[in-house]
């Protein structure tokens, strides 16, 4: 299993590229920067490309939405190169709530975008002339539309991979097993182990039975709050604001992927209390509504030795990438933890 870094999107880049320099040191893998209604991700991995030289890194996500398929493939290109090779595209729609509030683009068709942005992606990079007449892309314009100046071109470039491993973070049935199908790899949230299987499991193996061998298997990569010790139990309470905000805040009722997730894990009367809390504008009273049990078996937070049979429970459930959000405000505990993670791992 390989282990990973999120950086966290709301501040402090510089401080969390100083533990990253560290952490590469230590064997650490993969370091992914997520992109919501933030700081663009692109600035950060340039400077995280020029700061590192083997650990990988990677998108977490880009919003399909926000960028055309070919800009996606140039900027996946691009910070391959600057990286020589380390780079990872991460896909996601985000949702409803981002694209259109924030980005003004409307959120439709999913699970069409998603594959025919990775088509478009992947005939960038062999340096192909673009040519795609899909359903939600059209490239060059066809005739009826724009100038009729357009033409079928092809990247200047010659990127360092013509195939740049792509992660899609999906949750619904439909788009996960379009991600086992198409993608290197998966990236869902807030994965419990013990019953992934029960949420995704048909969805995957439907995807894997028309995926193509070319691809390998699947990168199963799991986010987790981290905090390992014998005294760490308080930590649970620190993911938990997080947790609210996407099954309460995140969408509306009916149209939150989140609260979904938390009610095919057996969580639905408690995803309702925390949703109409957060919705009434009580968000410490959503937070304090977070159940212990969900944080507990979602994340690695315990003892060393609990956190050992966790990581074998996340095994088991298929997970092959651990990526890893320390909860900690102090820099020496967020080092220590992914390093006790790692040797755990080793």
């Amino acid at each position: 299993m390989k282990t990973g870094v999120f950086l966290d999107y709301s501040g402090g880049f510089r401080e969390a590229v100083e533990h990253i320099a560290i952490l590469e040191s230590h064997g650490v893998n993969l370091a992914l920067v997520a992109e919501a209604y933030s700081f663009d991700a692109v600035s950060q991995l340039g400077y995280l490309a020029a700061k590192t030289s083997t650990i990988e890194l990677g998108s977490g996500v880009f919003p399909l939405y926000t960028r055309t398929p070919t800009l996606m493939a140039m900027t996946a290109a691009g910070l391959d190169y600057v990286s020589d090779g380390r780079f990872r595209l991460g896909l996601g729609t985000s949702g409803p709530q981002v694209m259109e509030g924030f980005h003004g683009v409307p959120f439709d068709a999913p699970m069409g975008r998603t594959r025919e942005v990775v088509e478009i992606c992947r005939q960038v990079w062999r340096r192909e002339k673009v040519s795609h007449q899909g359903r939600n892309y059209q490239i060059p314009l066809p005739p009826g539309r724009g100038t009729g100046l357009g033409k079928p071109l092809r990247l200047i470039n010659h990127p360092v991979r013509e195939r740049i491993p792509i992660h899609i973070a999906s949750l619904g049935s439909q788009n996960v097993e379009l991600t086992a199908e198409i993608a290197e790899g998966w990236q869902p949230v807030f994965f419990y182990p013990e019953r992934a299987d029960q949420v995704w499991g048909d969805a995957l193996r439907a995807g894997t039975a028309k995926r193509d061998p070319a691809l390998g298997d699947l990168d199963v990569m799991v986010g987790v709050s981290l905090a390992i010790g014998d005294n760490v139990d308080d930590r649970l309470n620190w993911a938990k604001p997080q947790l609210a905000l996407y099954i309460g805040g995140m969408g509306a009722k009916g149209k939150n992927f989140y609260h979904n997730v938390a009610t095919k894990y057996g969580f639905g009367e408690v995803a309702d209390r925390i949703q109409d809390l957060y919705l009434a504008g009580h968000k410490a009273e959503a937070i304090a509504a977070v159940p212990d049990e969900l944080v507990r078996n979602i994340s690695l937070i315990g003892p060393r030795g609990y956190i050992k049979e966790r990581i074998a429970a996340f095994a088991e459930a298929g997970v092959t990438t651990l990526l890893a959000t320390p909860v900690t405000g102090d820099s020496a505990e967020y080092i220590d933890f992914v390093e006790q993670l790692q040797r755990l791992l080793d």
